[in-house]
């Protein structure tokens, strides 16, 4: 096996756990909420607090794993992150449990940055939507894994332990990852020349200079990236954060049912990703990249704005199942493309840039998980803020479009 591929295996591993230390508090919420006695407005705020610091420190800890090297820094934030979630379980009450979100949120906030990172150094251009579509769809999978983890302890234990336990994981895996991994392909031992050949051939990703940010805010593609990620958001996190309450207390599962009405759009957006990663780099050699990238992204949102809006427009317990499972899958269609689009145009600076996409994307998490909560109460019905999501993508997918993955941001030596 290429050496490439373990590092990938070991990327697979944290983004599965990623989410499952993500995802867990939103699985558990509708106990959290009772036990604490918290308002919808309160969980609101109480997911935001994560999303605010998640959001804005993506670029800082995106550039510090540029410069620093990510064997150091992914240990780091991980390692920041995983007491942070024993933290949470040790939560008592409101204020308490929005500072320990808010931190937690800190640490998860250099995973995808990094992650990118490492993929820029250690794969070829022609795989990198290849190994983004199994990042995301390993994210996915922590998703779709979290309610058969997180239920059967929270029945039988209580919503605590459920936090102690994921916790340790990310310690095993910050030791494993240390003690194996290294910044370089050619530090590694074991690695073959054909390898690093490979690797090398049409990639250069060694940032030796800080990124020069005036060059990058006078571009227009910049923005147009930062404002298609941030409409786009809107749909990922109502499913990161609001969407197991929404299921029990707007859609009418019981808690028992969770496991599949959770799992099953997870599942449906992990095929998603793996689809998209092999999609976007299919399309792009046979049609360019410009073309490729475009098309899978474009329409992926377009059609999974179609599946929320059906999804509150059309009433029944299975029939907002099957759409909002449709919706999962389809809008992580174009999720490889677009962080494959940070590496085509940031080359080099591919974890800075793609800190700053998700940096905008987390904005537009920040004030979809705010918001949700005041439109249901203002309106009595969990549907209608799907309503307002689906135009987010809309507007994403027409911003797709006018991206163009063939010029890079920055051209200066």
């Amino acid at each position: 096996m290429k050496k490439r591929n373990l590092v990938l295996i070991l990327l697979v591993f944290i983004c599965v756990i990623t989410f499952l230390d993500r995802v867990n508090i939103s699985v558990a919420g509708a106990t959290i909420m009772n036990d604490l006695g918290l308002t919808r407005k309160q969980w609101g705020w109480v997911l935001s607090a994560f999303i605010l610091s998640y959001g804005l420190l993506q670029v800082p800890l995106g550039v510090w794993g540029d410069r620093k090297g990510h064997r150091t820094v992914l240990s780091a934030i991980v390692l920041w992150w995983s007491v942070f979630t024993v933290f949470t379980g040790m939560a008592g009450g409101f204020m308490m449990l929005l500072v320990i979100r808010f931190l937690f949120g800190i640490g998860e906030a250099g995973a995808y940055p990094c992650i990118t990172g490492v993929i820029g150094r250690w794969f070829p251009k022609t795989e990198t939507a290849r190994a983004q579509g199994f990042i995301w769809a390993a994210s996915r999978m922590g998703g779709a894994l979290t309610p058969f983890v997180v239920i059967p302890v929270i029945l039988a234990f209580g919503w605590r332990m459920a936090f102690y336990i994921l916790g340790i994981l990310g310690v095993i895996w910050v030791i494993i990852w240390f003690l194996w991994y290294r910044n370089k392909p050619s530090e590694l031992k074991g690695i073959k020349k054909a390898e690093l050949e490979e690797i090398r051939s049409d990639r250069e990703t060694e940032a030796d200079k800080g990124i020069p940010w005036s060059i990058v805010f006078h571009s227009r593609q910049f923005w147009i990236i930062l404002a298609m990620y941030f409409f786009y958001a809107w749909g990922s996190w109502f499913f990161f954060s609001w969407f197991p309450v929404f299921m029990e207390e707007g859609g009418g599962f019981a808690k028992s049912e969770l496991t599949y009405a959770v799992a099953v759009p997870y599942l449906m957006s992990m095929i998603g990703n793996i689809s998209g990663g092999y999609l976007s780099d299919r399309l792009s050699k046979k049609y360019g990249l410009k073309t490729g990238r475009r098309l899978l992204g474009a329409t992926g949102l377009a059609v999974s704005a179609m599946f929320m809006f059906l999804a509150g427009f059309i009433p029944g317990k299975m029939q907002v199942f099957i759409f909002l499972s449709l919706c999962f899958g389809i809008i992580d269609l174009m999720l490889p493309s677009a962080w494959a689009v940070c590496l085509d145009k940031g080359k080099k600076y591919a974890g800075a840039v793609s800190g700053a996409m998700n940096t905008a994307g987390n904005i537009g998490g920040f004030v979809c998980a705010s918001v949700f909560g005041y439109l249901v109460d203002a309106t009595g019905n969990y549907n209608f803020p799907l309503f307002v999501i689906s135009g987010m993508l809309i507007i994403s997918a027409f911003l797709f479009i006018q991206i163009d993955p063939t010029k890079q941001l920055i051209t200066i030596e």
